[in-house]
């Protein structure tokens, strides 16, 4: 985190029970799991910013809301970890109502980010304002309904498709 100067990291594939926060050296861990050892999302907070936390919200094992005092405004940041399309409908329909509570928490004038592996694939054709041209590979059905409604419904965008410079897949290149 120091070398690229991240301050908060989303973490995912977690794998450990219950919920918590405990704070390790230089960073803050705050992570929400199940009873089994399977999926959990966390987010790694570093010194100065976990001074900023407000509180946090397990809403499950697969979505966490972190509320941090911020100015102008306060931020609340939602980790989230889909399941992937080998899964029913019903547990892609359970995560995203979970993602819908922990967004319903969230101040209306504060930031909110969400960050998480949505376990989708959007294609690389522009969808509105909601996903751009960029994206790699061709959409799945998971691509074709929650996380493009969901993002409709909320007014935000996709961000990591949005621009075709390919910044994003060289910065995973160079942290390999």
């Amino acid at each position: 985190m120091k070398r690229l100067q991240l301050n908060v990291l989303g973490l995912f594939e977690v794998r450990w029970t219950g919920a918590a926060s405990f704070a390790t050296g230089d960073y803050t861990l705050v992570y929400s799991g199940g009873d089994q050892h399977e999926r959990g999302v966390g987010m790694l907070l570093d010194k100065q910013t976990s001074k900023s936390i407000k509180g946090y919200w397990a809403v499950s094992d697969r979505v966490l809301l972190i509320k941090l005092y911020g100015r102008p405004f306060n931020i609340s940041i939602i980790p989230a970890y889909a399941p992937t399309s080998t899964y029913d409908d019903d547990a892609i329909t359970d995560f995203y109502e979970d993602l819908d509570k922990a967004y319903k928490q969230c101040n209306s004038n504060g930031i909110v980010y969400v960050m998480g592996d949505f376990n989708t694939k959007v294609g690389n054709g522009r969808i509105g304002n909601t996903v751009g041209p960029f994206g790699l590979g061709a959409k799945n059905k998971r691509g074709d309904n929650h996380i493009i409604s969901s993002s409709l419904i909320h007014g935000s965008r996709t961000s990591h498709v949005d621009y075709g410079h390919g910044k994003a897949l060289e910065t995973v290149r160079e942290i390999k």
